[in-house]
């Protein structure tokens, strides 16, 4: 789930392209090529990925398998975990109740959710850009090792605010910019609290109905909705390989745990960037992104990355990486879709796709290289 983190090679796959304009055949090659070699590369099991760009052309294919167990094909409309993709729903929702009047971006977080430490300097705009300082309960070693010993347990939000509140702050709000789940969690209990509907209600009905994001939602437990991609996980108590399809991701809540598609996100990831959910005034709020200062070129605003243009999210769960994201500068929409988080030499799979990916056909505005992550 974390920003930027993060078998069977898929060969020759399959590869189901979509209707539509196509890019020109030597582009199409060149994107086979370097998504095929990033997979025999990593060993990822399989990978939806959806290009638009209008006036260049549509590249929309599915790659490997989606079950290792039985070799079943991946195909574009299957269901797949989004991670931290969740997070710009969930701020989405908080931007609603300030359009309305009913949440104030400045307020502080004291206001609408009890039990903040510090709650009274902290705003819902410092929790939305990261910058409360407020400890990440998912970088809690005890409580990450409870995960890997049982994830099938269920969390409430409130049990993860404990996990995080049991430390001090890393800093006082406002200082700088260090991701944390904690803050998106808190966002979703304000969610709650103010609308009086549960988060996934309330997505459901605000956000997802109004965009006819029919394959999109907030799930009350552990099951996935068929047909779905298998997931695969070296999250586990001794690193060995795991089918994560169906573990509990409920720990990841607001900050982590929607389903969605490859249609879906293609149409998420436009809406996302254009604010067409909420007035121009507040969208012009959440994209005031600021540098995030551990990767060049990346920024980051009200729950949402800016990445050399490209406007969206990526995401990670035990099992699953995706992105979802435009770039405005070409009216692009860029969605990866892979299920395994296993990193390769400490690099994030969708991180690795995408920048092959943006290196072909949107040179200049390039999804970032992953760099890999250091021994702790």
């Amino acid at each position: 789930m974390a920003i930027l983190l993060a078998a069977l090679c898929a060969g020759t796959g399959s590869a189901s392209a979509s209707m539509g304009a196509d890019f020109d055949p030597a582009t199409v090659r060149k994107l086979d090529a370097a998504i095929t070699e990033v997979m025999k590369q990593t060993g990822m099991p399989g990978l939806n990925i959806g290009l638009w760009m209008p006036g260049r052309g549509v590249y929309e294919k599915s790659f490997g398998v989606a079950d290792k167990r039985t070799g079943t094909p991946m195909k574009s409309d299957l269901y797949s975990r989004i991670g931290s993709v969740t997070k710009t729903f969930t701020v989405t929702g908080v931007l609603q109740l300030v359009d309305q009047g009913k949440v104030g971006l400045d307020a502080p977080v004291s206001r609408y959710v009890s039990g903040v430490p510090g709650g009274d300097s902290i705003t819902l705009r410092q929790l939305a850009d990261m910058r409360s300082g407020l400890f990440d309960y998912t970088t809690d070693k005890k409580w990450l090792d409870g995960v890997r010993a049982d994830p099938h347990r269920a969390y409430t939000p409130r049990q993860l605010l404990d996990v995080a509140f049991a430390h001090p702050p890393n800093f006082k709000p406002g200082a700088k910019w260090e991701y944390s789940n904690t803050n998106t969690i808190l966002l979703g209990m304000l969610v709650e609290k103010v609308s009086g509907q549960s988060l996934s209600d309330y997505l459901r009905e605000h956000v997802f109905a109004p965009l006819k994001l029919n394959a999109t939602s907030l799930p009350g437990d552990s099951a996935m909705p068929d047909p779905h991609a298998h997931g695969y996980t070296d999250f586990t108590p001794k690193g060995t390989v795991a089918d994560a399809t169906n573990w509990n991701p409920s720990w990841a809540w607001a900050a982590g745990a929607v389903i969605s598609d490859l249609d879906d996100l293609h149409t998420w990831a436009p809406a996302l960037a254009d604010g067409r959910l909420l007035t121009p005034r507040t969208q012009a709020e959440r994209l005031r992104t600021l540098p995030i200062g551990a990767v060049p070129g990346a920024s980051y605003g009200l729950g949402i990355l800016d990445f050399n243009g490209w406007l969206g999210h990526n995401g990670e769960l035990p099992g699953y990486e995706t992105i979802a994201a435009q770039l405005p500068a070409e009216k692009a929409t860029l969605v990866v879709l892979v299920n395994s988080d296993i990193d390769y030499r400490g690099k994030n799979l969708s991180s690795m796709i995408g920048n092959a990916v943006t290196s072909i056909v949107t040179p200049d505005h390039l999804w970032p290289a992953p760099v890999a992550a250091k021994p702790k």
